[in-house]
């Protein structure tokens, strides 16, 4: 009872932490991060790039893409811009899962010291949000390690063992990550968890990719959420997450075992939590390369489900 509670500590910890980084991140940042994205998607590789460094800033994909759906909604994007957007975030979020496969949770003590003395000594409001962003990364480790010190016990329970064991079957993996990113609105809290249970050798890579798929499509329910009751192009935003990451996941589904040998080759011999973050960003970079020549079809088959596009949309140059 004592390691369920202490998981659940740790979670909130974690999922406090990341909304108090994104927050301080927007604070610091968050308009000139808007024009920034306005202004540099002018084409898809421009929106996919422009995707990954605003992502990687607000260490947040649904941030992003929420605050994407919200530009089309303001038209102060187009569908086309969007769409190369929503693929960048997909690339940005995996560099928190190597960040988590560092262990630094031991050190988290050092961050969150410095945050309260920037957040408490200084004035300024540039040097608070600084401050809140730099203790939020802190809260953000030590969150991850009280999830892994947590579940150190449970290695003496056959029930838990045998449940872990379960996600070998790759389909209940997937829908257990699934499950478990929608019930706690944060694919990086689920890949952290993931992580955190294969620094204590209690998870297979095969089982933690598997979860990370579906970490991958339960973050897809905070943008369609976000989209509804928004404009025709907005709803086309979210839709196209959903249906982009689907269509990626299948096709990792389909392909897992060859997958899971391309992924433990590039690793070699690294342990086991960063086979699985090297596992995540390779899964999104790939999906990403591979479905670039298709979005074309996307777009044309969103216009006709959806419709109301724009006869004076403006021109853009294909990727």
């Amino acid at each position: 009872m004592n390691s369920i509670l202490l998981i659940v500590a740790g979670l909130v910890l974690f999922l406090y932490a990341l909304n108090t980084l994104s927050q301080g991140l927007k604070d610091l940042a968050g308009d000139k991060l808007k024009r920034f994205l306005d202004k540099f998607t002018n084409n898809l590789l421009k929106g996919i790039l422009s995707g990954i460094i605003v992502t990687v800033l607000l260490d947040s994909s649904s941030v992003v893409i929420i605050m994407t759906i919200a530009l089309v909604n303001s038209k102060a994007m187009t569908f086309r811009q969007a769409m190369g957007v929503v693929m960048g975030a997909n690339i940005g979020t995996t560099f928190s899962s190597q960040i988590f496969a560092l262990n630094v949770g031991e050190y988290a003590a050092i961050p969150i010291l410095g945050g309260f003395i920037l957040m408490f000594f200084f004035k300024k409001s540039f040097y608070t949000n600084l401050g809140k962003v730099v203790f939020s990364f802190g809260l953000i480790f030590f969150g991850l390690f009280t999830m892994e010190e947590a579940v150190d016990p449970l290695k003496q329970s056959d029930y838990f063992i045998s449940w872990l064991h379960s996600l070998e079957n790759t389909w209940k993996g997937l829908f257990t990550g699934a499950l478990v990113t929608v019930v706690v609105q944060s694919s990086s809290a689920t890949v952290g968890m993931v992580i955190g249970l294969a620094s204590e050798n209690m998870i297979t890579i095969t089982a933690g990719i598997a979860v990370m798929l579906g970490a991958e499509l339960g973050t897809c329910a905070d943008t369609l959420i976000a989209s509804i009751g928004r404009t025709k192009a907005a709803i086309k935003t979210g839709l196209f997450h959903l249906l982009f990451n689907v269509t990626t996941i299948l096709v990792g589904m389909i392909l897992l075992p060859f997958f899971t040998e391309l992924v433990l080759f590039i690793s070699k011999h690294s342990s086991t939590q960063q086979t699985i973050a090297n596992a995540h960003m390779l899964f999104n970079g790939l999906g990403v390369a591979i479905m670039l020549p298709f979005v074309g079809l996307y777009e044309s088959a969103l216009d006709a489900v959806v419709g109301d596009r724009k006869r004076n949309e403006e021109s853009f140059r294909k990727a």
